[in-house]
C-alpha cells in the first residue's frame, strides 16, 4: 500500500502528499469551499467526499475513451493515489452554454446554447485573478509548448463529448466546465486534478436547477443536498 508522507501542497480545495513513490502523490479533498478567487469562504459538508468519488469514476471512464488521466486508486472516501505530474498553469475551460463570466463578458443571456463548444485557457496566478488568455498568449509566456496545447485542446474536447453523453444520461446538461492537465515523468500530458461539481456547471434537464457550486457562489440554499443527489445519480448504475 502507498504510504503518505509529507504534506507538498494545500489548494483550495485539495491537500497533496509525497509518498514512498516518487512517481505517485495522495491527493485529499477537502470540504472547504471558496468562490471569486478566494473572496467568498465556506464549507460545504461531504464535498470532499463526493468530488472524491465523482472524479474517480469519471477519469477511469475518461481512460476507457482513450483520455490518460493521474488517477491510479482510490484509498477511501477522501484520500487516492494519482501519478505526479507538473501542473501546466493553465485553467482550461470548456463551454456548451453561455452561463456565468462568459455571459457576463459578452452580453449573452444565461442558458443560451452556443453555437460550437469554446475552449477558453485561463492563466493560473490567484494574484492576477486567473486572466483570461489565448494561444499565443500561452506561447508567449512559455507556459505550455506547442505540442503541448495541441494536445490539451485535444483531449479537452474528447472529455466533452463524453462527459455530455455521461452527464445526460444521469439528467443532467453540462453547461460547462473547467480542467487541469500536468505532465507526467516521460513527457506526456495527462488530465489532472478534478471532474466535480466544483468544477462543472451541471443543470437538471428537466427543470434547469443549478446542481453546482454556483448554489454556493450565488447563495441559492441546498448546497450540500444538491452535491449528495449529483453523487447519488453518478453512482447508480456504476
Amino acid at each position: 500500500m502507498t504510504k503518505k508522507l509529507n504534506q507538498i501542497y494545500e489548494g483550495k480545495a485539495k491537500k497533496v502528499y509525497a509518498t514512498d513513490d516518487p512517481n505517485l502523490y495522495i491527493v485529499s479533498y477537502k470540504d472547504d469551499a471558496t468562490a471569486f478567487n478566494g473572496e467568498k469562504k465556506g464549507q460545504i459538508v461531504g464535498k470532499g467526499v463526493v468530488n472524491n468519488t465523482m472524479t474517480n469514476i469519471i477519469f477511469q471512464k475518461l481512460e476507457v475513451a482513450g483520455v490518460p488521466t493521474h488517477f491510479v486508486e482510490q484509498i477511501d472516501d477522501r484520500d487516492s493515489v494519482v501519478k505526479a505530474v507538473k501542473i501546466l498553469p493553465l485553467e482550461v475551460i470548456i463551454r456548451n452554454v453561455a452561463a456565468g463570466s462568459f455571459s457576463k463578458r459578452y452580453g449573452v443571456e444565461e442558458g443560451t446554447p452556443l453555437a460550437i463548444s469554446t475552449l477558453e485557457y485561463s492563466y493560473k496566478r490567484d494574484d492576477l485573478g486567473d486572466p483570461l488568455i489565448n494561444s499565443d498568449h500561452a506561447l508567449a509566456l512559455e507556459l505550455a509548448t506547442e505540442e503541448q496545447l495541441a494536445k490539451v485542446s485535444e483531449y479537452a474536447h474528447k472529455v466533452n463529448e463524453v462527459l455530455k453523453a455521461y452527464f445526460l444520461d444521469k439528467g443532467l446538461k453540462l453547461i460547462d466546465f473547467k480542467i487541469e492537465f500536468g505532465v507526467d515523468k516521460d513527457g506526456n500530458v495527462i488530465l489532472a486534478d478534478e471532474i466535480s461539481p466544483d468544477t462543472c456547471r451541471l443543470w437538471d434537464v428537466i427543470t434547469n436547477e443549478k446542481m453546482d457550486k454556483d448554489r454556493f457562489r450565488r447563495d441559492l440554499g441546498n448546497v450540500e443536498e444538491t452535491y449528495q443527489e449529483v453523487f447519488n445519480r453518478i453512482k447508480k448504475g456504476e
